[in-house]
């Protein structure tokens, strides 16, 4: 079942938090994110929502009479993880979701308005954690335009596997290096050729992905459609699945990536609801006369009307050379999420297809979202040829793959016409050597 759109997507609707009413911020009161964060006052991880510039408190007003709660709902916004929250679905995030946009909406006035001031606290004062504890995290392969890019630098002759067109494309993860926005990327080692012996990769690459995480439970017996697998869609972040690309070309034949990959992956710490998505749901994209018939759980009619999510992605590099220099990051990357040739819906229906469980709080990323052209790339790899070509700094520096000291940061902003635009927050990290 995909969210329908109500009260909470008004574009007219202002909050009296006057930060969540400009243009310019992710944040609206249409958007209310969940994350987690501690601050130096309250070392406890707790789950905060955010609105503008300011994070609410959900635990000190869970301890007011402003929000009422029922358990398990109470209990579960009171854990150090968003991971009961998720677990109790999608009724239960609907209802949240319609409680805060009323409490903050400019219409709240009196003793309410002040005790939920009271519970806000800047955004700058908040250190964020990881939103979940991830059991498991699957990186998919699911944009046409990366894997034919990609595959013309290493099989010219077939650059797109036949399997790519018939079902969405995984692998399995490190869940234990999952990091949240901001902390630096350390540059990995591994073996590139059978003499290099254990060396730093010279080839470390972005990656520019979607992630999702898993509402509630599937178990270890319930296959989905794709129409049944929104219900366990709890909401969007960004995703960085960073790659070592030397270490990555020797190593993967013939199981796959290893040291290459799992040494980290970045997220942004808020998580976008289902809820908040749905003003920007979009039909499927193109896939072409030469698609193979789909199986029948990964299709139908209402799935193929609003599959994909209309999200348009950014990538900025600043050196350090940059920084020093107070010379702003440049754009090396823009894309669309809607593009993708397989969706959220049918990730997770393959995802579960042969019985796997999947939990609450498991993060899935789409892989590597590129667009049709070239300059829409959304890694190193495909946008410099493999090394090929270079990218010019305003220093007069050059990228091929990333120095020590560069900053890569992601964003990305829905938007249509007659709705609110919201957006993700920020996705960043520095690259610092191994030592």
């Amino acid at each position: 079942m995909i969210v329908t759109i109500d009260e909470t997507h008004d574009a007219a609707a202002f909050s009296w938090v006057q930060s969540a009413n400009t243009l310019e911020t992710d944040f609206p009161l249409q958007n209310l994110p969940l994350g987690v964060f501690r601050t130096e006052a309250r070392v406890t991880p707790r789950i905060g929502v955010r609105i503008g510039d300011a994070v609410l408190d959900v635990h000190r007003l869970l301890d007011t009479d402003a929000l009422e709660l029922h358990a398990p709902e109470d209990d579960a916004l009171r854990q150090t993880t968003l991971n009961a929250w998720m677990a109790l679905g999608r009724m239960s995030s609907t209802a949240l979701r319609r409680k805060l946009f009323a409490l903050l909406h400019s219409s709240t006035e009196g003793t309410a308005r002040e005790t939920v001031s009271n519970c806000l606290v800047p955004a700058n004062a908040c250190t964020m954690l990881l939103p979940s504890q991830i059991g498991d995290f699957t990186d998919f392969y699911t944009s046409i335009h990366h894997a034919r890019r990609a595959g013309e630098l290493v099989r010219p002759d077939s650059p797109i596997h036949p399997n790519f067109r018939s079902m969405p494309i995984a692998y399995h993860g490190r869940s234990s290096s999952v990091m949240v926005s901001g902390v630096p990327c350390r540059r990995p080692f591994g073996q590139t050729d059978a003499t290099s012996g254990y060396r730093p990769t010279t080839k470390l690459d972005f990656e520019l992905e979607v992630g999702f995480y898993v509402g509630e439970n599937t178990g270890t017996t319930k296959r989905l459609s794709v129409d049944s697998a929104e219900d366990h869609l709890y909401g969007l972040c960004l995703v960085n699945d960073w790659s070592a690309r030397d270490i990555q070309r020797w190593e993967s034949a013939p199981l796959g990536p290893f040291l290459a990959k799992s040494f980290m992956t970045s997220v942004s710490p808020w998580v976008v609801t289902a809820e908040a998505i749905a003003p920007f749901r979009v039909a499927e994209a193109i896939r072409g006369d030469d698609a193979p018939p789909l199986a029948a759980q990964l299709t139908s009619a209402s799935h193929a009307a609003l599959a994909a999510i209309d999200i348009s992605l950014y990538v900025t590099l600043q050196s350090r050379q940059m920084k020093a220099a107070g010379i702003a990051a440049i754009d090396v990357a823009n894309s669309d999420f809607k593009d993708q040739y397989w969706s959220v819906s049918q990730m997770l229906t393959h995802h579960a297809s042969n019985g796997c469980p999947l939990r609450s709080g498991d993060l899935i990323s789409s892989g590597t979202v590129s667009g049709p052209e070239r300059s829409d790339s959304g890694c190193l790899l495909e946008r410099t040829r493999d090394a090929r070509e270079t990218i010019a700094l305003p220093t007069g520096e050059v990228r091929t793959y990333l120095e020590d000291g560069d900053i890569v940061s992601f964003s990305g902003r829905c938007n249509r016409a007659g709705f609110r635009s919201i957006g993700f927050g920020e996705c960043a990290a520095e690259v610092t050597d191994n030592l």
